[in-house]
């Protein structure tokens, strides 16, 4: 490696040990040669405003955009609402992204959602047994309130679900008459980060990566 036939980006290797990037220019003897990207797990505080997705037809902001400096081409982990917030995963790792996503392996996500009003304990009952939108039951869930208002106009509820239909919780609350207000998810699996500020991220450790894969791993 240090006789002169490796250069990066133009540059003669002359030294062990060497780094370079996945979209850098790597030579052997004058010929490019190609680099398999590594996997990248990130976990993102999406700010609300944000869409879920790489791109937008509507040229709205993506959670793409936050990623400053990410060079490989990582995407979502399932959804995270236009109008919500909280803790996003994106990677490149598509095995992973499938199995957190699939409802079979039943990975917990614990959102807190402001609602209008008190909901009470049959309200409450409701939520945890599951209910029908659409024609179809929702899986149980474990609901809890911790936060009402004095005055009643509102309360806080900690929701876990295990399965991701679109705009579940919203949904769930609009269902039992107490919509949403603010939503945040807090935790996916046992992936969480409260000094984490939101519209920024960071990557996940390697202890965290194999939680995530405990987490999701098939029965």
């Amino acid at each position: 490696m240090l006789d002169g036939r490796v250069t990066v980006n133009g540059v003669t290797v002359r030294e062990l040990g060497t780094k370079a990037d996945p979209g850098d220019d790597i030579r052997v003897d004058g010929r490019r040669i190609k680099v398999a990207s590594w996997r990248r797990y990130l976990l993102l505080n999406k700010p609300r405003g944000y869409v879920t997705t790489r791109s937008d037809p509507q040229r709205r902001r993506t959670v793409v955009d936050l990623l400053t400096g990410v060079r490989e081409y990582v995407y979502p982990v399932g959804r995270l609402d236009f109008d919500s917030e909280g803790l996003l995963l994106l990677t490149n790792d598509g095995d992973l992204a499938a199995r957190l996503t699939h409802p079979r392996h039943g990975v917990a996500r614990v959102y807190e959602a402001r609602v209008a009003g008190v909901p009470d304990a049959h309200d409450l009952d409701r939520l945890s047994r599951g209910l029908v939108i659409d024609g179809e039951r929702t899986q149980p869930a474990e609901v809890t309130l911790v936060r009402p208002r004095r005055d009643a106009k509102s309360a806080t509820l900690v929701i876990t679900i295990r399965e991701g239909r679109n705009r579940q919780v919203r949904r769930m609350c609009e269902a039992i008459g107490h919509p949403v207000d603010r939503l945040r998810r807090v935790a996916i699996g046992p992936i969480r980060d409260p000094k984490l500020k939101v519209g920024e991220w960071r990557d996940l450790t390697e202890d965290e990566v194999r939680r995530l894969q405990k987490a999701a791993r098939p029965d």
